[in-house]
């Protein structure tokens, strides 16, 4: 994995722990999860690319 795909991957479990706490402590938000959805998506399409 290069320096970019780490960064992004470190990005995304970073505000999967931000989505999870803001949804226990404030309730569950949509369009939060769906954006999480969104980035890892993008974070396991350039892993795919980069690797190959």
């Amino acid at each position: 994995m290069t320096g970019s795909v780490k960064a992004m991957a470190v990005l995304t479990f970073a505000s999967l722990v931000a989505v999870a706490t803001y949804s226990v402590a404030l309730g569950s938000n949509g369009w939060l999860w769906f954006g999480w959805v969104v980035l890892g998506l993008l974070t396991a399409g350039m892993a795919a690319t980069r690797s190959s």
